[in-house]
């Protein structure tokens, strides 16, 4: 394969993927931080304390620092609280 195939081969790639992945960004958009609704094992990110930094990692179901994503706002109906809730909950334990 010559540099020029090569150049363009790797163009089209780029191009592709940047169109994969601007539908996630805008359904993330839609999406919010849900604390408190996580069960064990099943937590999209980081926690607040700072314990871990990966999703996967919540030790008990339902704890305040964990959270998952869930569809806007929708999360208060599921029993979860924002950030900001999830943080004064934090303070007060």
């Amino acid at each position: 394969m010559n540099q020029r195939q090569m150049i363009t081969t790797a163009a089209a790639s780029l191009m592709t993927l940047a169109m994969l992945t601007s539908p996630a960004m805008a359904q993330d958009a839609a999406k919010e931080k849900c604390f408190g609704i996580a069960k064990a094992g099943q937590n999209d990110c980081a926690n607040l304390s700072g314990s871990h930094s990966c999703a996967g990692q919540a030790k008990v179901d339902n704890d305040k620092g964990e959270w998952k994503y869930v569809a806007a706002g929708t999360c208060k109906t599921m029993g979860g609280m924002s950030m900001d809730d999830a943080k004064m909950g934090m303070k007060k334990s």
